[in-house]
């Protein structure tokens, strides 16, 4: 199927994701032929700006999916795992930003600067990996030119926006009770994230895990293609709006120093290396937000640890962790077209 300026949809097109997607089409001049914003039921007919030209929301339809090319899909699992095959049985290429398909062996997973040759074995449907994975990956394919890569321990501390409009509505309104001595009113989360730390992302796990943590593990496999590679991740919900932190610990298999680590890092596609700690210079979800990098700093050997080294990455889960790379997704099928 020819992909050149195709007839798209977007899913979710009123969400968090989905607005920054959206954003990035215009600012990036995606080419498309026409677009079509979907979204649930209660956002039906509200008109978005595009381009200077209003667009109606509506809902998708069998009709709808007949009259497109190309598919982003940013929604909940249920609504990926219903729409995502239907769209594909009609000759769509589908762009997921949900965990529904990531571990499906016949779906490729891609964060394009990593494993973009993957996209040309899909099926009609193409994964996009967890906000948290898709950092730590394109960090660990930069190191591995080094040496090969034997075990990484990795703390997350993910923002809010990660779990949706309604978290972070609410730790705004968290945040103004609490400084106003009011009680504040908790629904999102099992407890209050305001001024808190929950050690606690999806469902626990009979091995202790999470599943957003055992994602992480799972996902990192399948992206870099390397079963052996041993990952142990604890995700920690923070209460930031915007932009998910990750403190990893990468064991290797042979000898590496911290400037050969960050003279690859610094040469890596997407990566951008701010680490002068003496002048107060490190990534922060400051300086991560409303960009499209992936940023490192912090890099020291691990005095723990024989041939290891820590560091520290920032990335706006909303742009690289999600909307960016489905854009990018999209962008590279269309030059192997």
């Amino acid at each position: 199927m020819a992909i050149q300026n195709p007839n798209i949809a977007v899913i979710g097109a009123t969400g968090a994701v989905g607005k920054v997607f959206l954003d990035l089409v215009e600012k990036r001049n995606f080419p498309f032929n026409s677009i079509r914003l979907c979204a649930s039921e209660r956002s039906e007919g509200k008109q978005i700006t595009l381009k200077g030209k209003p667009i109606t929301v509506e809902l998708v339809t069998e009709k709808l999916l007949s009259e497109v090319d190309m598919v982003f899909v940013s929604a909940s699992t249920q609504v990926s795992k219903e729409i995502c095959p239907k769209a594909a049985s009609m000759g769509c290429i589908v762009i997921d930003d949900s965990s529904a398909f990531r571990l499906e062996p016949s779906v490729p997973l891609v964060v394009p600067e990593v494993n973009k040759i993957d996209l040309k074995n899909h099926e009609g449907i193409i994964a996009i990996p967890n906000c948290s994975t898709t950092p730590l990956v394109m960090v660990l394919n930069a190191l591995r030119t080094i040496a090969p890569i034997s075990r990484v321990t990795v703390d997350t501390y993910q923002s809010v926006s990660g779990t949706g409009t309604a978290a972070v509505t609410e730790l705004k309104e968290q945040t103004a009770n609490i400084v106003n001595n009011k009680s504040p009113e908790v629904s999102v989360y099992p407890h209050q994230i305001g001024f808190n730390l929950l050690p606690h992302i999806e469902d626990f796990l009979s091995n202790g895990y999470t599943k957003e943590e055992m994602k992480m593990s799972n996902e990192t496999r399948k992206i870099l293609h390397d079963d052996e590679i041993n990952i142990s991740a604890t995700c920690v919900r923070v209460p930031v709006f915007t932009s998910h932190s990750e403190s990893a610990h990468i064991e290797f298999d042979g000898p590496i120093d911290i400037e050969s680590a960050r003279k690859v890092l610094g040469s890596a596609e997407g990566i951008k290396v701010l680490d002068d700690p003496g002048k107060n210079i490190y990534p922060m979800p400051l300086v991560s937000t409303g960009q499209d990098e992936v940023f490192v700093g912090r890099l020291r050997e691990d005095i723990s640890k024989q041939n290891s080294i820590a560091l520290w990455m920032v990335s706006d889960n909303l742009r690289k962790g999600a909307a960016l790379n489905a854009i990018q997704i999209a962008e590279e099928l269309i030059k192997m077209d």
